[in-house]
């Protein structure tokens, strides 16, 4: 099945661009038809959808991020990233990657499929 694994730094700093990669394994980002999706939970929060990028390459991403977010794919490496620019300490969450059956956290199918989730702090 498939599976996601999250990198990037953990430790991002005040006014800087935090990245977060997502690696996926056995199952192709280019294969019909999933959301290949980015998630973050804030301390003592509840889980934000961010964006997500297609399978065919269109991106989609939160109206209140939209300005400051990015998210683009390296079909080689079958990885799609994350990028977060003029971050807060704010923007301290747990992140994760994931492939999703439908655009945004509407609903949750046994074809969903999540990777742990990294923590990245933005402090200076």
């Amino acid at each position: 099945q498939v599976q996601l694994q999250e990198s990037g730094p953990g430790l991002v700093k005040p006014s800087q661009t935090l990245s977060l990669t997502c690696t996926v394994s056995v199952y192709s980002i280019t294969t019909s038809s999933y959301y290949w999706t980015c998630i973050r939970q804030p301390p003592g929060k509840g889980l934000e959808w961010m964006g997500a990028i297609v399978y065919y390459g269109s991106t989609y991403y939160s109206p209140s991020l939209k300005s400051h977010t990015s998210i683009s794919r390296d079909t080689f490496k079958n990885q799609f990233s994350l990028q977060l620019s003029s971050v807060t300490p704010e923007n301290t969450a747990v992140y994760y990657c994931a492939r999703l059956e439908l655009l945004g956290l509407v609903n949750s199918t046994q074809n969903d499929y999540w990777g742990q989730g990294i923590q990245v702090t933005v402090s200076s």
